[in-house]
């Protein structure tokens, strides 16, 4: 029996892999991922590999919990995951930030999926974006728009891009509602003692890819992340907490205000009626786009 101890002891000792959990908890930007070991150590040579496979846990960062820190995009890391689990990945439908991913795979020297990222160059030089989703290469292989063949060669890219996309016609028109809560303390000397502040987030209600196509990387998807393009979702927020910004992106894309609605609450800070009041409320702004 201690002998067996003893040869354990030695294996660990020689393999620092071996000191790992089968179960291991990431903190990636504050994002909370479970995976199992083997899945971090599925591209040799890679930095994950070298992290779980030739450091002992001693040696890496920690979070107040215990557990391993990586200083990356917490968003972005779910499709690195997807990626080693099985070696494909598959992205969803108006995807905008595929080069901050390949920025993404590059850091976690991932050179395949990196590849498959970046965007490929014809033959007379012209960029054109690589299909990676297997679904597409199955149906027709890989689309590229050359600028410099003309007229037909932009039409038929624009054919086979609505061949692709049948729902660009829907995102045409539509409906999105902004979210504000905020409160604000009014003394007894009223205006010369009214305090404001704003809740930092602004909630964005409506058809997922209206609000992709509108906010781009400015949106946070977190909270709802698979929602598929053509389904509504009440869970995005912004990543900014000024309004003017929100409306300026939404008059850029063609849409204008309907209608707005706002509620709110009065409250005391005490029991003391001559107390400051603490005003709470919510607001929702509607803009459509016909």
């Amino acid at each position: 029996m201690a002998l067996a101890d003893t040869e354990r002891t030695a294996s660990s000792c020689g393999d620092p892999s071996a000191a790992f959990s089968e179960i291991i908890e990431l903190n990636v930007g504050g994002q909370v991922y479970v995976t199992r070991h083997k899945t971090l150590v599925a591209v040799p040579d890679s930095l994950l590999w070298n992290m779980f496979s030739k450091k002992s846990p001693k040696e890496l960062a920690r979070d107040s919990k215990g557990r391993f820190f990586l200083d990356r995009d917490g968003f972005l890391f779910r499709y690195i995951l997807d990626y080693l689990r099985d070696l494909n990945l598959v992205l969803p439908d108006y995807f905008p930030e595929k080069s901050r991913l390949q920025r993404e795979a590059d850091f976690f020297q991932l050179r395949d999926l990196a590849k498959r990222l970046s965007p490929r160059v014809s033959k007379d030089n012209s960029i054109c974006e690589e299909i990676i989703n297997q679904s597409d290469t199955e149906d027709g292989g890989l689309q590229c728009c050359s600028t410099s063949g003309g007229i037909d060669t932009l039409r038929a890219a624009s054919v086979s891009g609505a061949m692709r996309s049948p729902s660009l016609d829907s995102r045409k028109s539509g409906y999105i509602t902004i979210g504000y809560r905020g409160s604000y303390t009014i003394g007894r000397d009223i205006q010369t003692d009214a305090k404001f502040r704003r809740v930092a987030r602004i909630t964005v209600c409506g058809k997922t890819s209206l609000a992709k196509e509108v906010f781009g990387e400015t949106l946070n998807e977190s909270r709802d992340p698979d929602r598929p393009p053509e389904r509504y979702t009440s869970r995005y927020y912004l990543k900014y907490n000024f309004l003017e910004q929100a409306f300026d992106k939404l008059t850029e894309a063609g849409f204008h205000m309907v209608a707005c609605s706002s509620t709110g609450t009065c409250a005391y800070t005490s029991n003391d009626p001559n107390e400051d009041k603490i005003w709470t409320s919510y607001t929702e702004y509607v803009f459509c786009r016909e």
